[in-house]
């Protein structure tokens, strides 16, 4: 059989796309899709296509006739905004024999609405960082004592960091939040430092069967850029207390903080991330997890399968290629 893999919207994240076709090593192809000719990672694929932007009413029945045509066993998207439309048809995709690598449409929601999450978590008594909807609800905690300035809002359905920045006094916050150029949330300012985890669920057990550890060292706009691995048993147990009260399957990129010793959960990507570059490069490869899957296979916990000290130090890289080449756009 061979193991054809959809990834979604895949924008500049090339080096995965070199990296799946080498761990595949002849088992399958890498079918890329994006909405512009000149994605550069659409490239380095095995084969690209051209397709609408999420949001247009075409764009499934175009995914579903790439999965017809290229016969397609898993598919996966790049971007955070489409995780939710390939949930909503997971089970259109099962129908097809296609493994969706992405988890129900309920916790799907809930790791895209940064607030429904932090809800959910916190009814669950999951640790994680203290977030509140408006500045009414804010206001509130601060003379409870709950919270203090400095805080940090985010859009509550953003990603790559948009709009993301720390506030420091009321004043500026009510004035942002009067601005509206983001659905902000506000939480509280973690400072015990960050790292984040590559993992993944099993999608036939649904069980953490792999955990790649690293902390950041340097991180910009969209990712960090310069990590370092680590092992520690207690976010691997964390990691596994988060998973149980969630609904997820396949590749995640979860972020945590430390607050007084402990881990909290961040937010969730559950989709390979840009720094999965890191936990392939030190031996952590999800695709034989994949095909695994595929077949209807569960996998063994591997977890912690990898050195320390393993660094990642991230770089730009060009793809040159012909007008010639390009593929017609969907929105000429």
């Amino acid at each position: 059989m061979e193991y054809n893999l959809l990834c979604c919207n895949v924008g500049r994240r090339g080096r995965l796309m070199l990296d799946f076709r080498k761990s595949l090593a002849g088992k399958g192809r890498i079918i890329g899709t994006d909405n512009w000719s000149v994605a550069p990672a659409l490239f380095l694929a095995d084969k690209m296509y051209m397709v609408p932007k999420i949001h247009d009413p075409a764009y499934m029945e175009a995914v579903f006739d790439i999965c017809k045509r290229e016969r397609i066993k898993a598919v996966s998207s790049f971007i955070d905004p489409e995780i939710e439309l390939l949930s909503a048809h997971r089970d259109n995709f099962l129908a097809r024999g296609i493994l969706p690598l992405c988890p129900t449409a309920r916790t799907a929601h809930l790791c895209f609405d940064k607030y429904e999450m932090f809800r959910h978590l916190h009814s669950h008594g999951v640790r994680t960082v203290l977030t509140y909807r408006t500045p009414e609800d804010f206001k509130d905690g601060l003379s409870r004592g709950e919270i203090d300035f400095p805080v940090f809002i985010k859009p509550v359905t953003g990603s790559g960091s948009v709009g993301a920045r720390r506030v420091d006094d009321m004043e500026t916050l009510e004035e942002l939040f009067k601005e509206a150029r983001f659905d902000y949330i506000i939480q509280e300012l973690m400072r015990e430092g960050d790292c984040d985890a590559d993992v993944y669920v099993d999608c036939i057990s649904h069980e953490v069967v792999s955990v790649f550890s690293k902390r950041k060292i340097e991180t910009r706009i969209g990712g960090a850029s310069k990590t370092v691995s680590f092992k520690d048993p207690a976010l691997f147990d964390f990691v596994r207390e988060v998973c149980s009260v969630l609904e997820l399957s396949g590749p995640c990129d979860m972020d945590f903080f430390l607050k007084d010793g402990q881990y909290c959960l961040s937010e969730i990507n559950p989709r390979f991330g840009g720094a999965y570059l890191h936990a392939y490069g030190a031996g952590v490869d999800f695709m034989p997890l994949i095909l695994r899957n595929i077949d209807g296979l569960a996998n063994e916990p591997v977890i912690g399968r990898y050195d320390e000290g393993v660094l990642m130090l991230m770089y730009d890289d060009v793809v040159i290629t012909r007008e010639s080449e390009l593929l017609r756009d969907y929105h000429e």
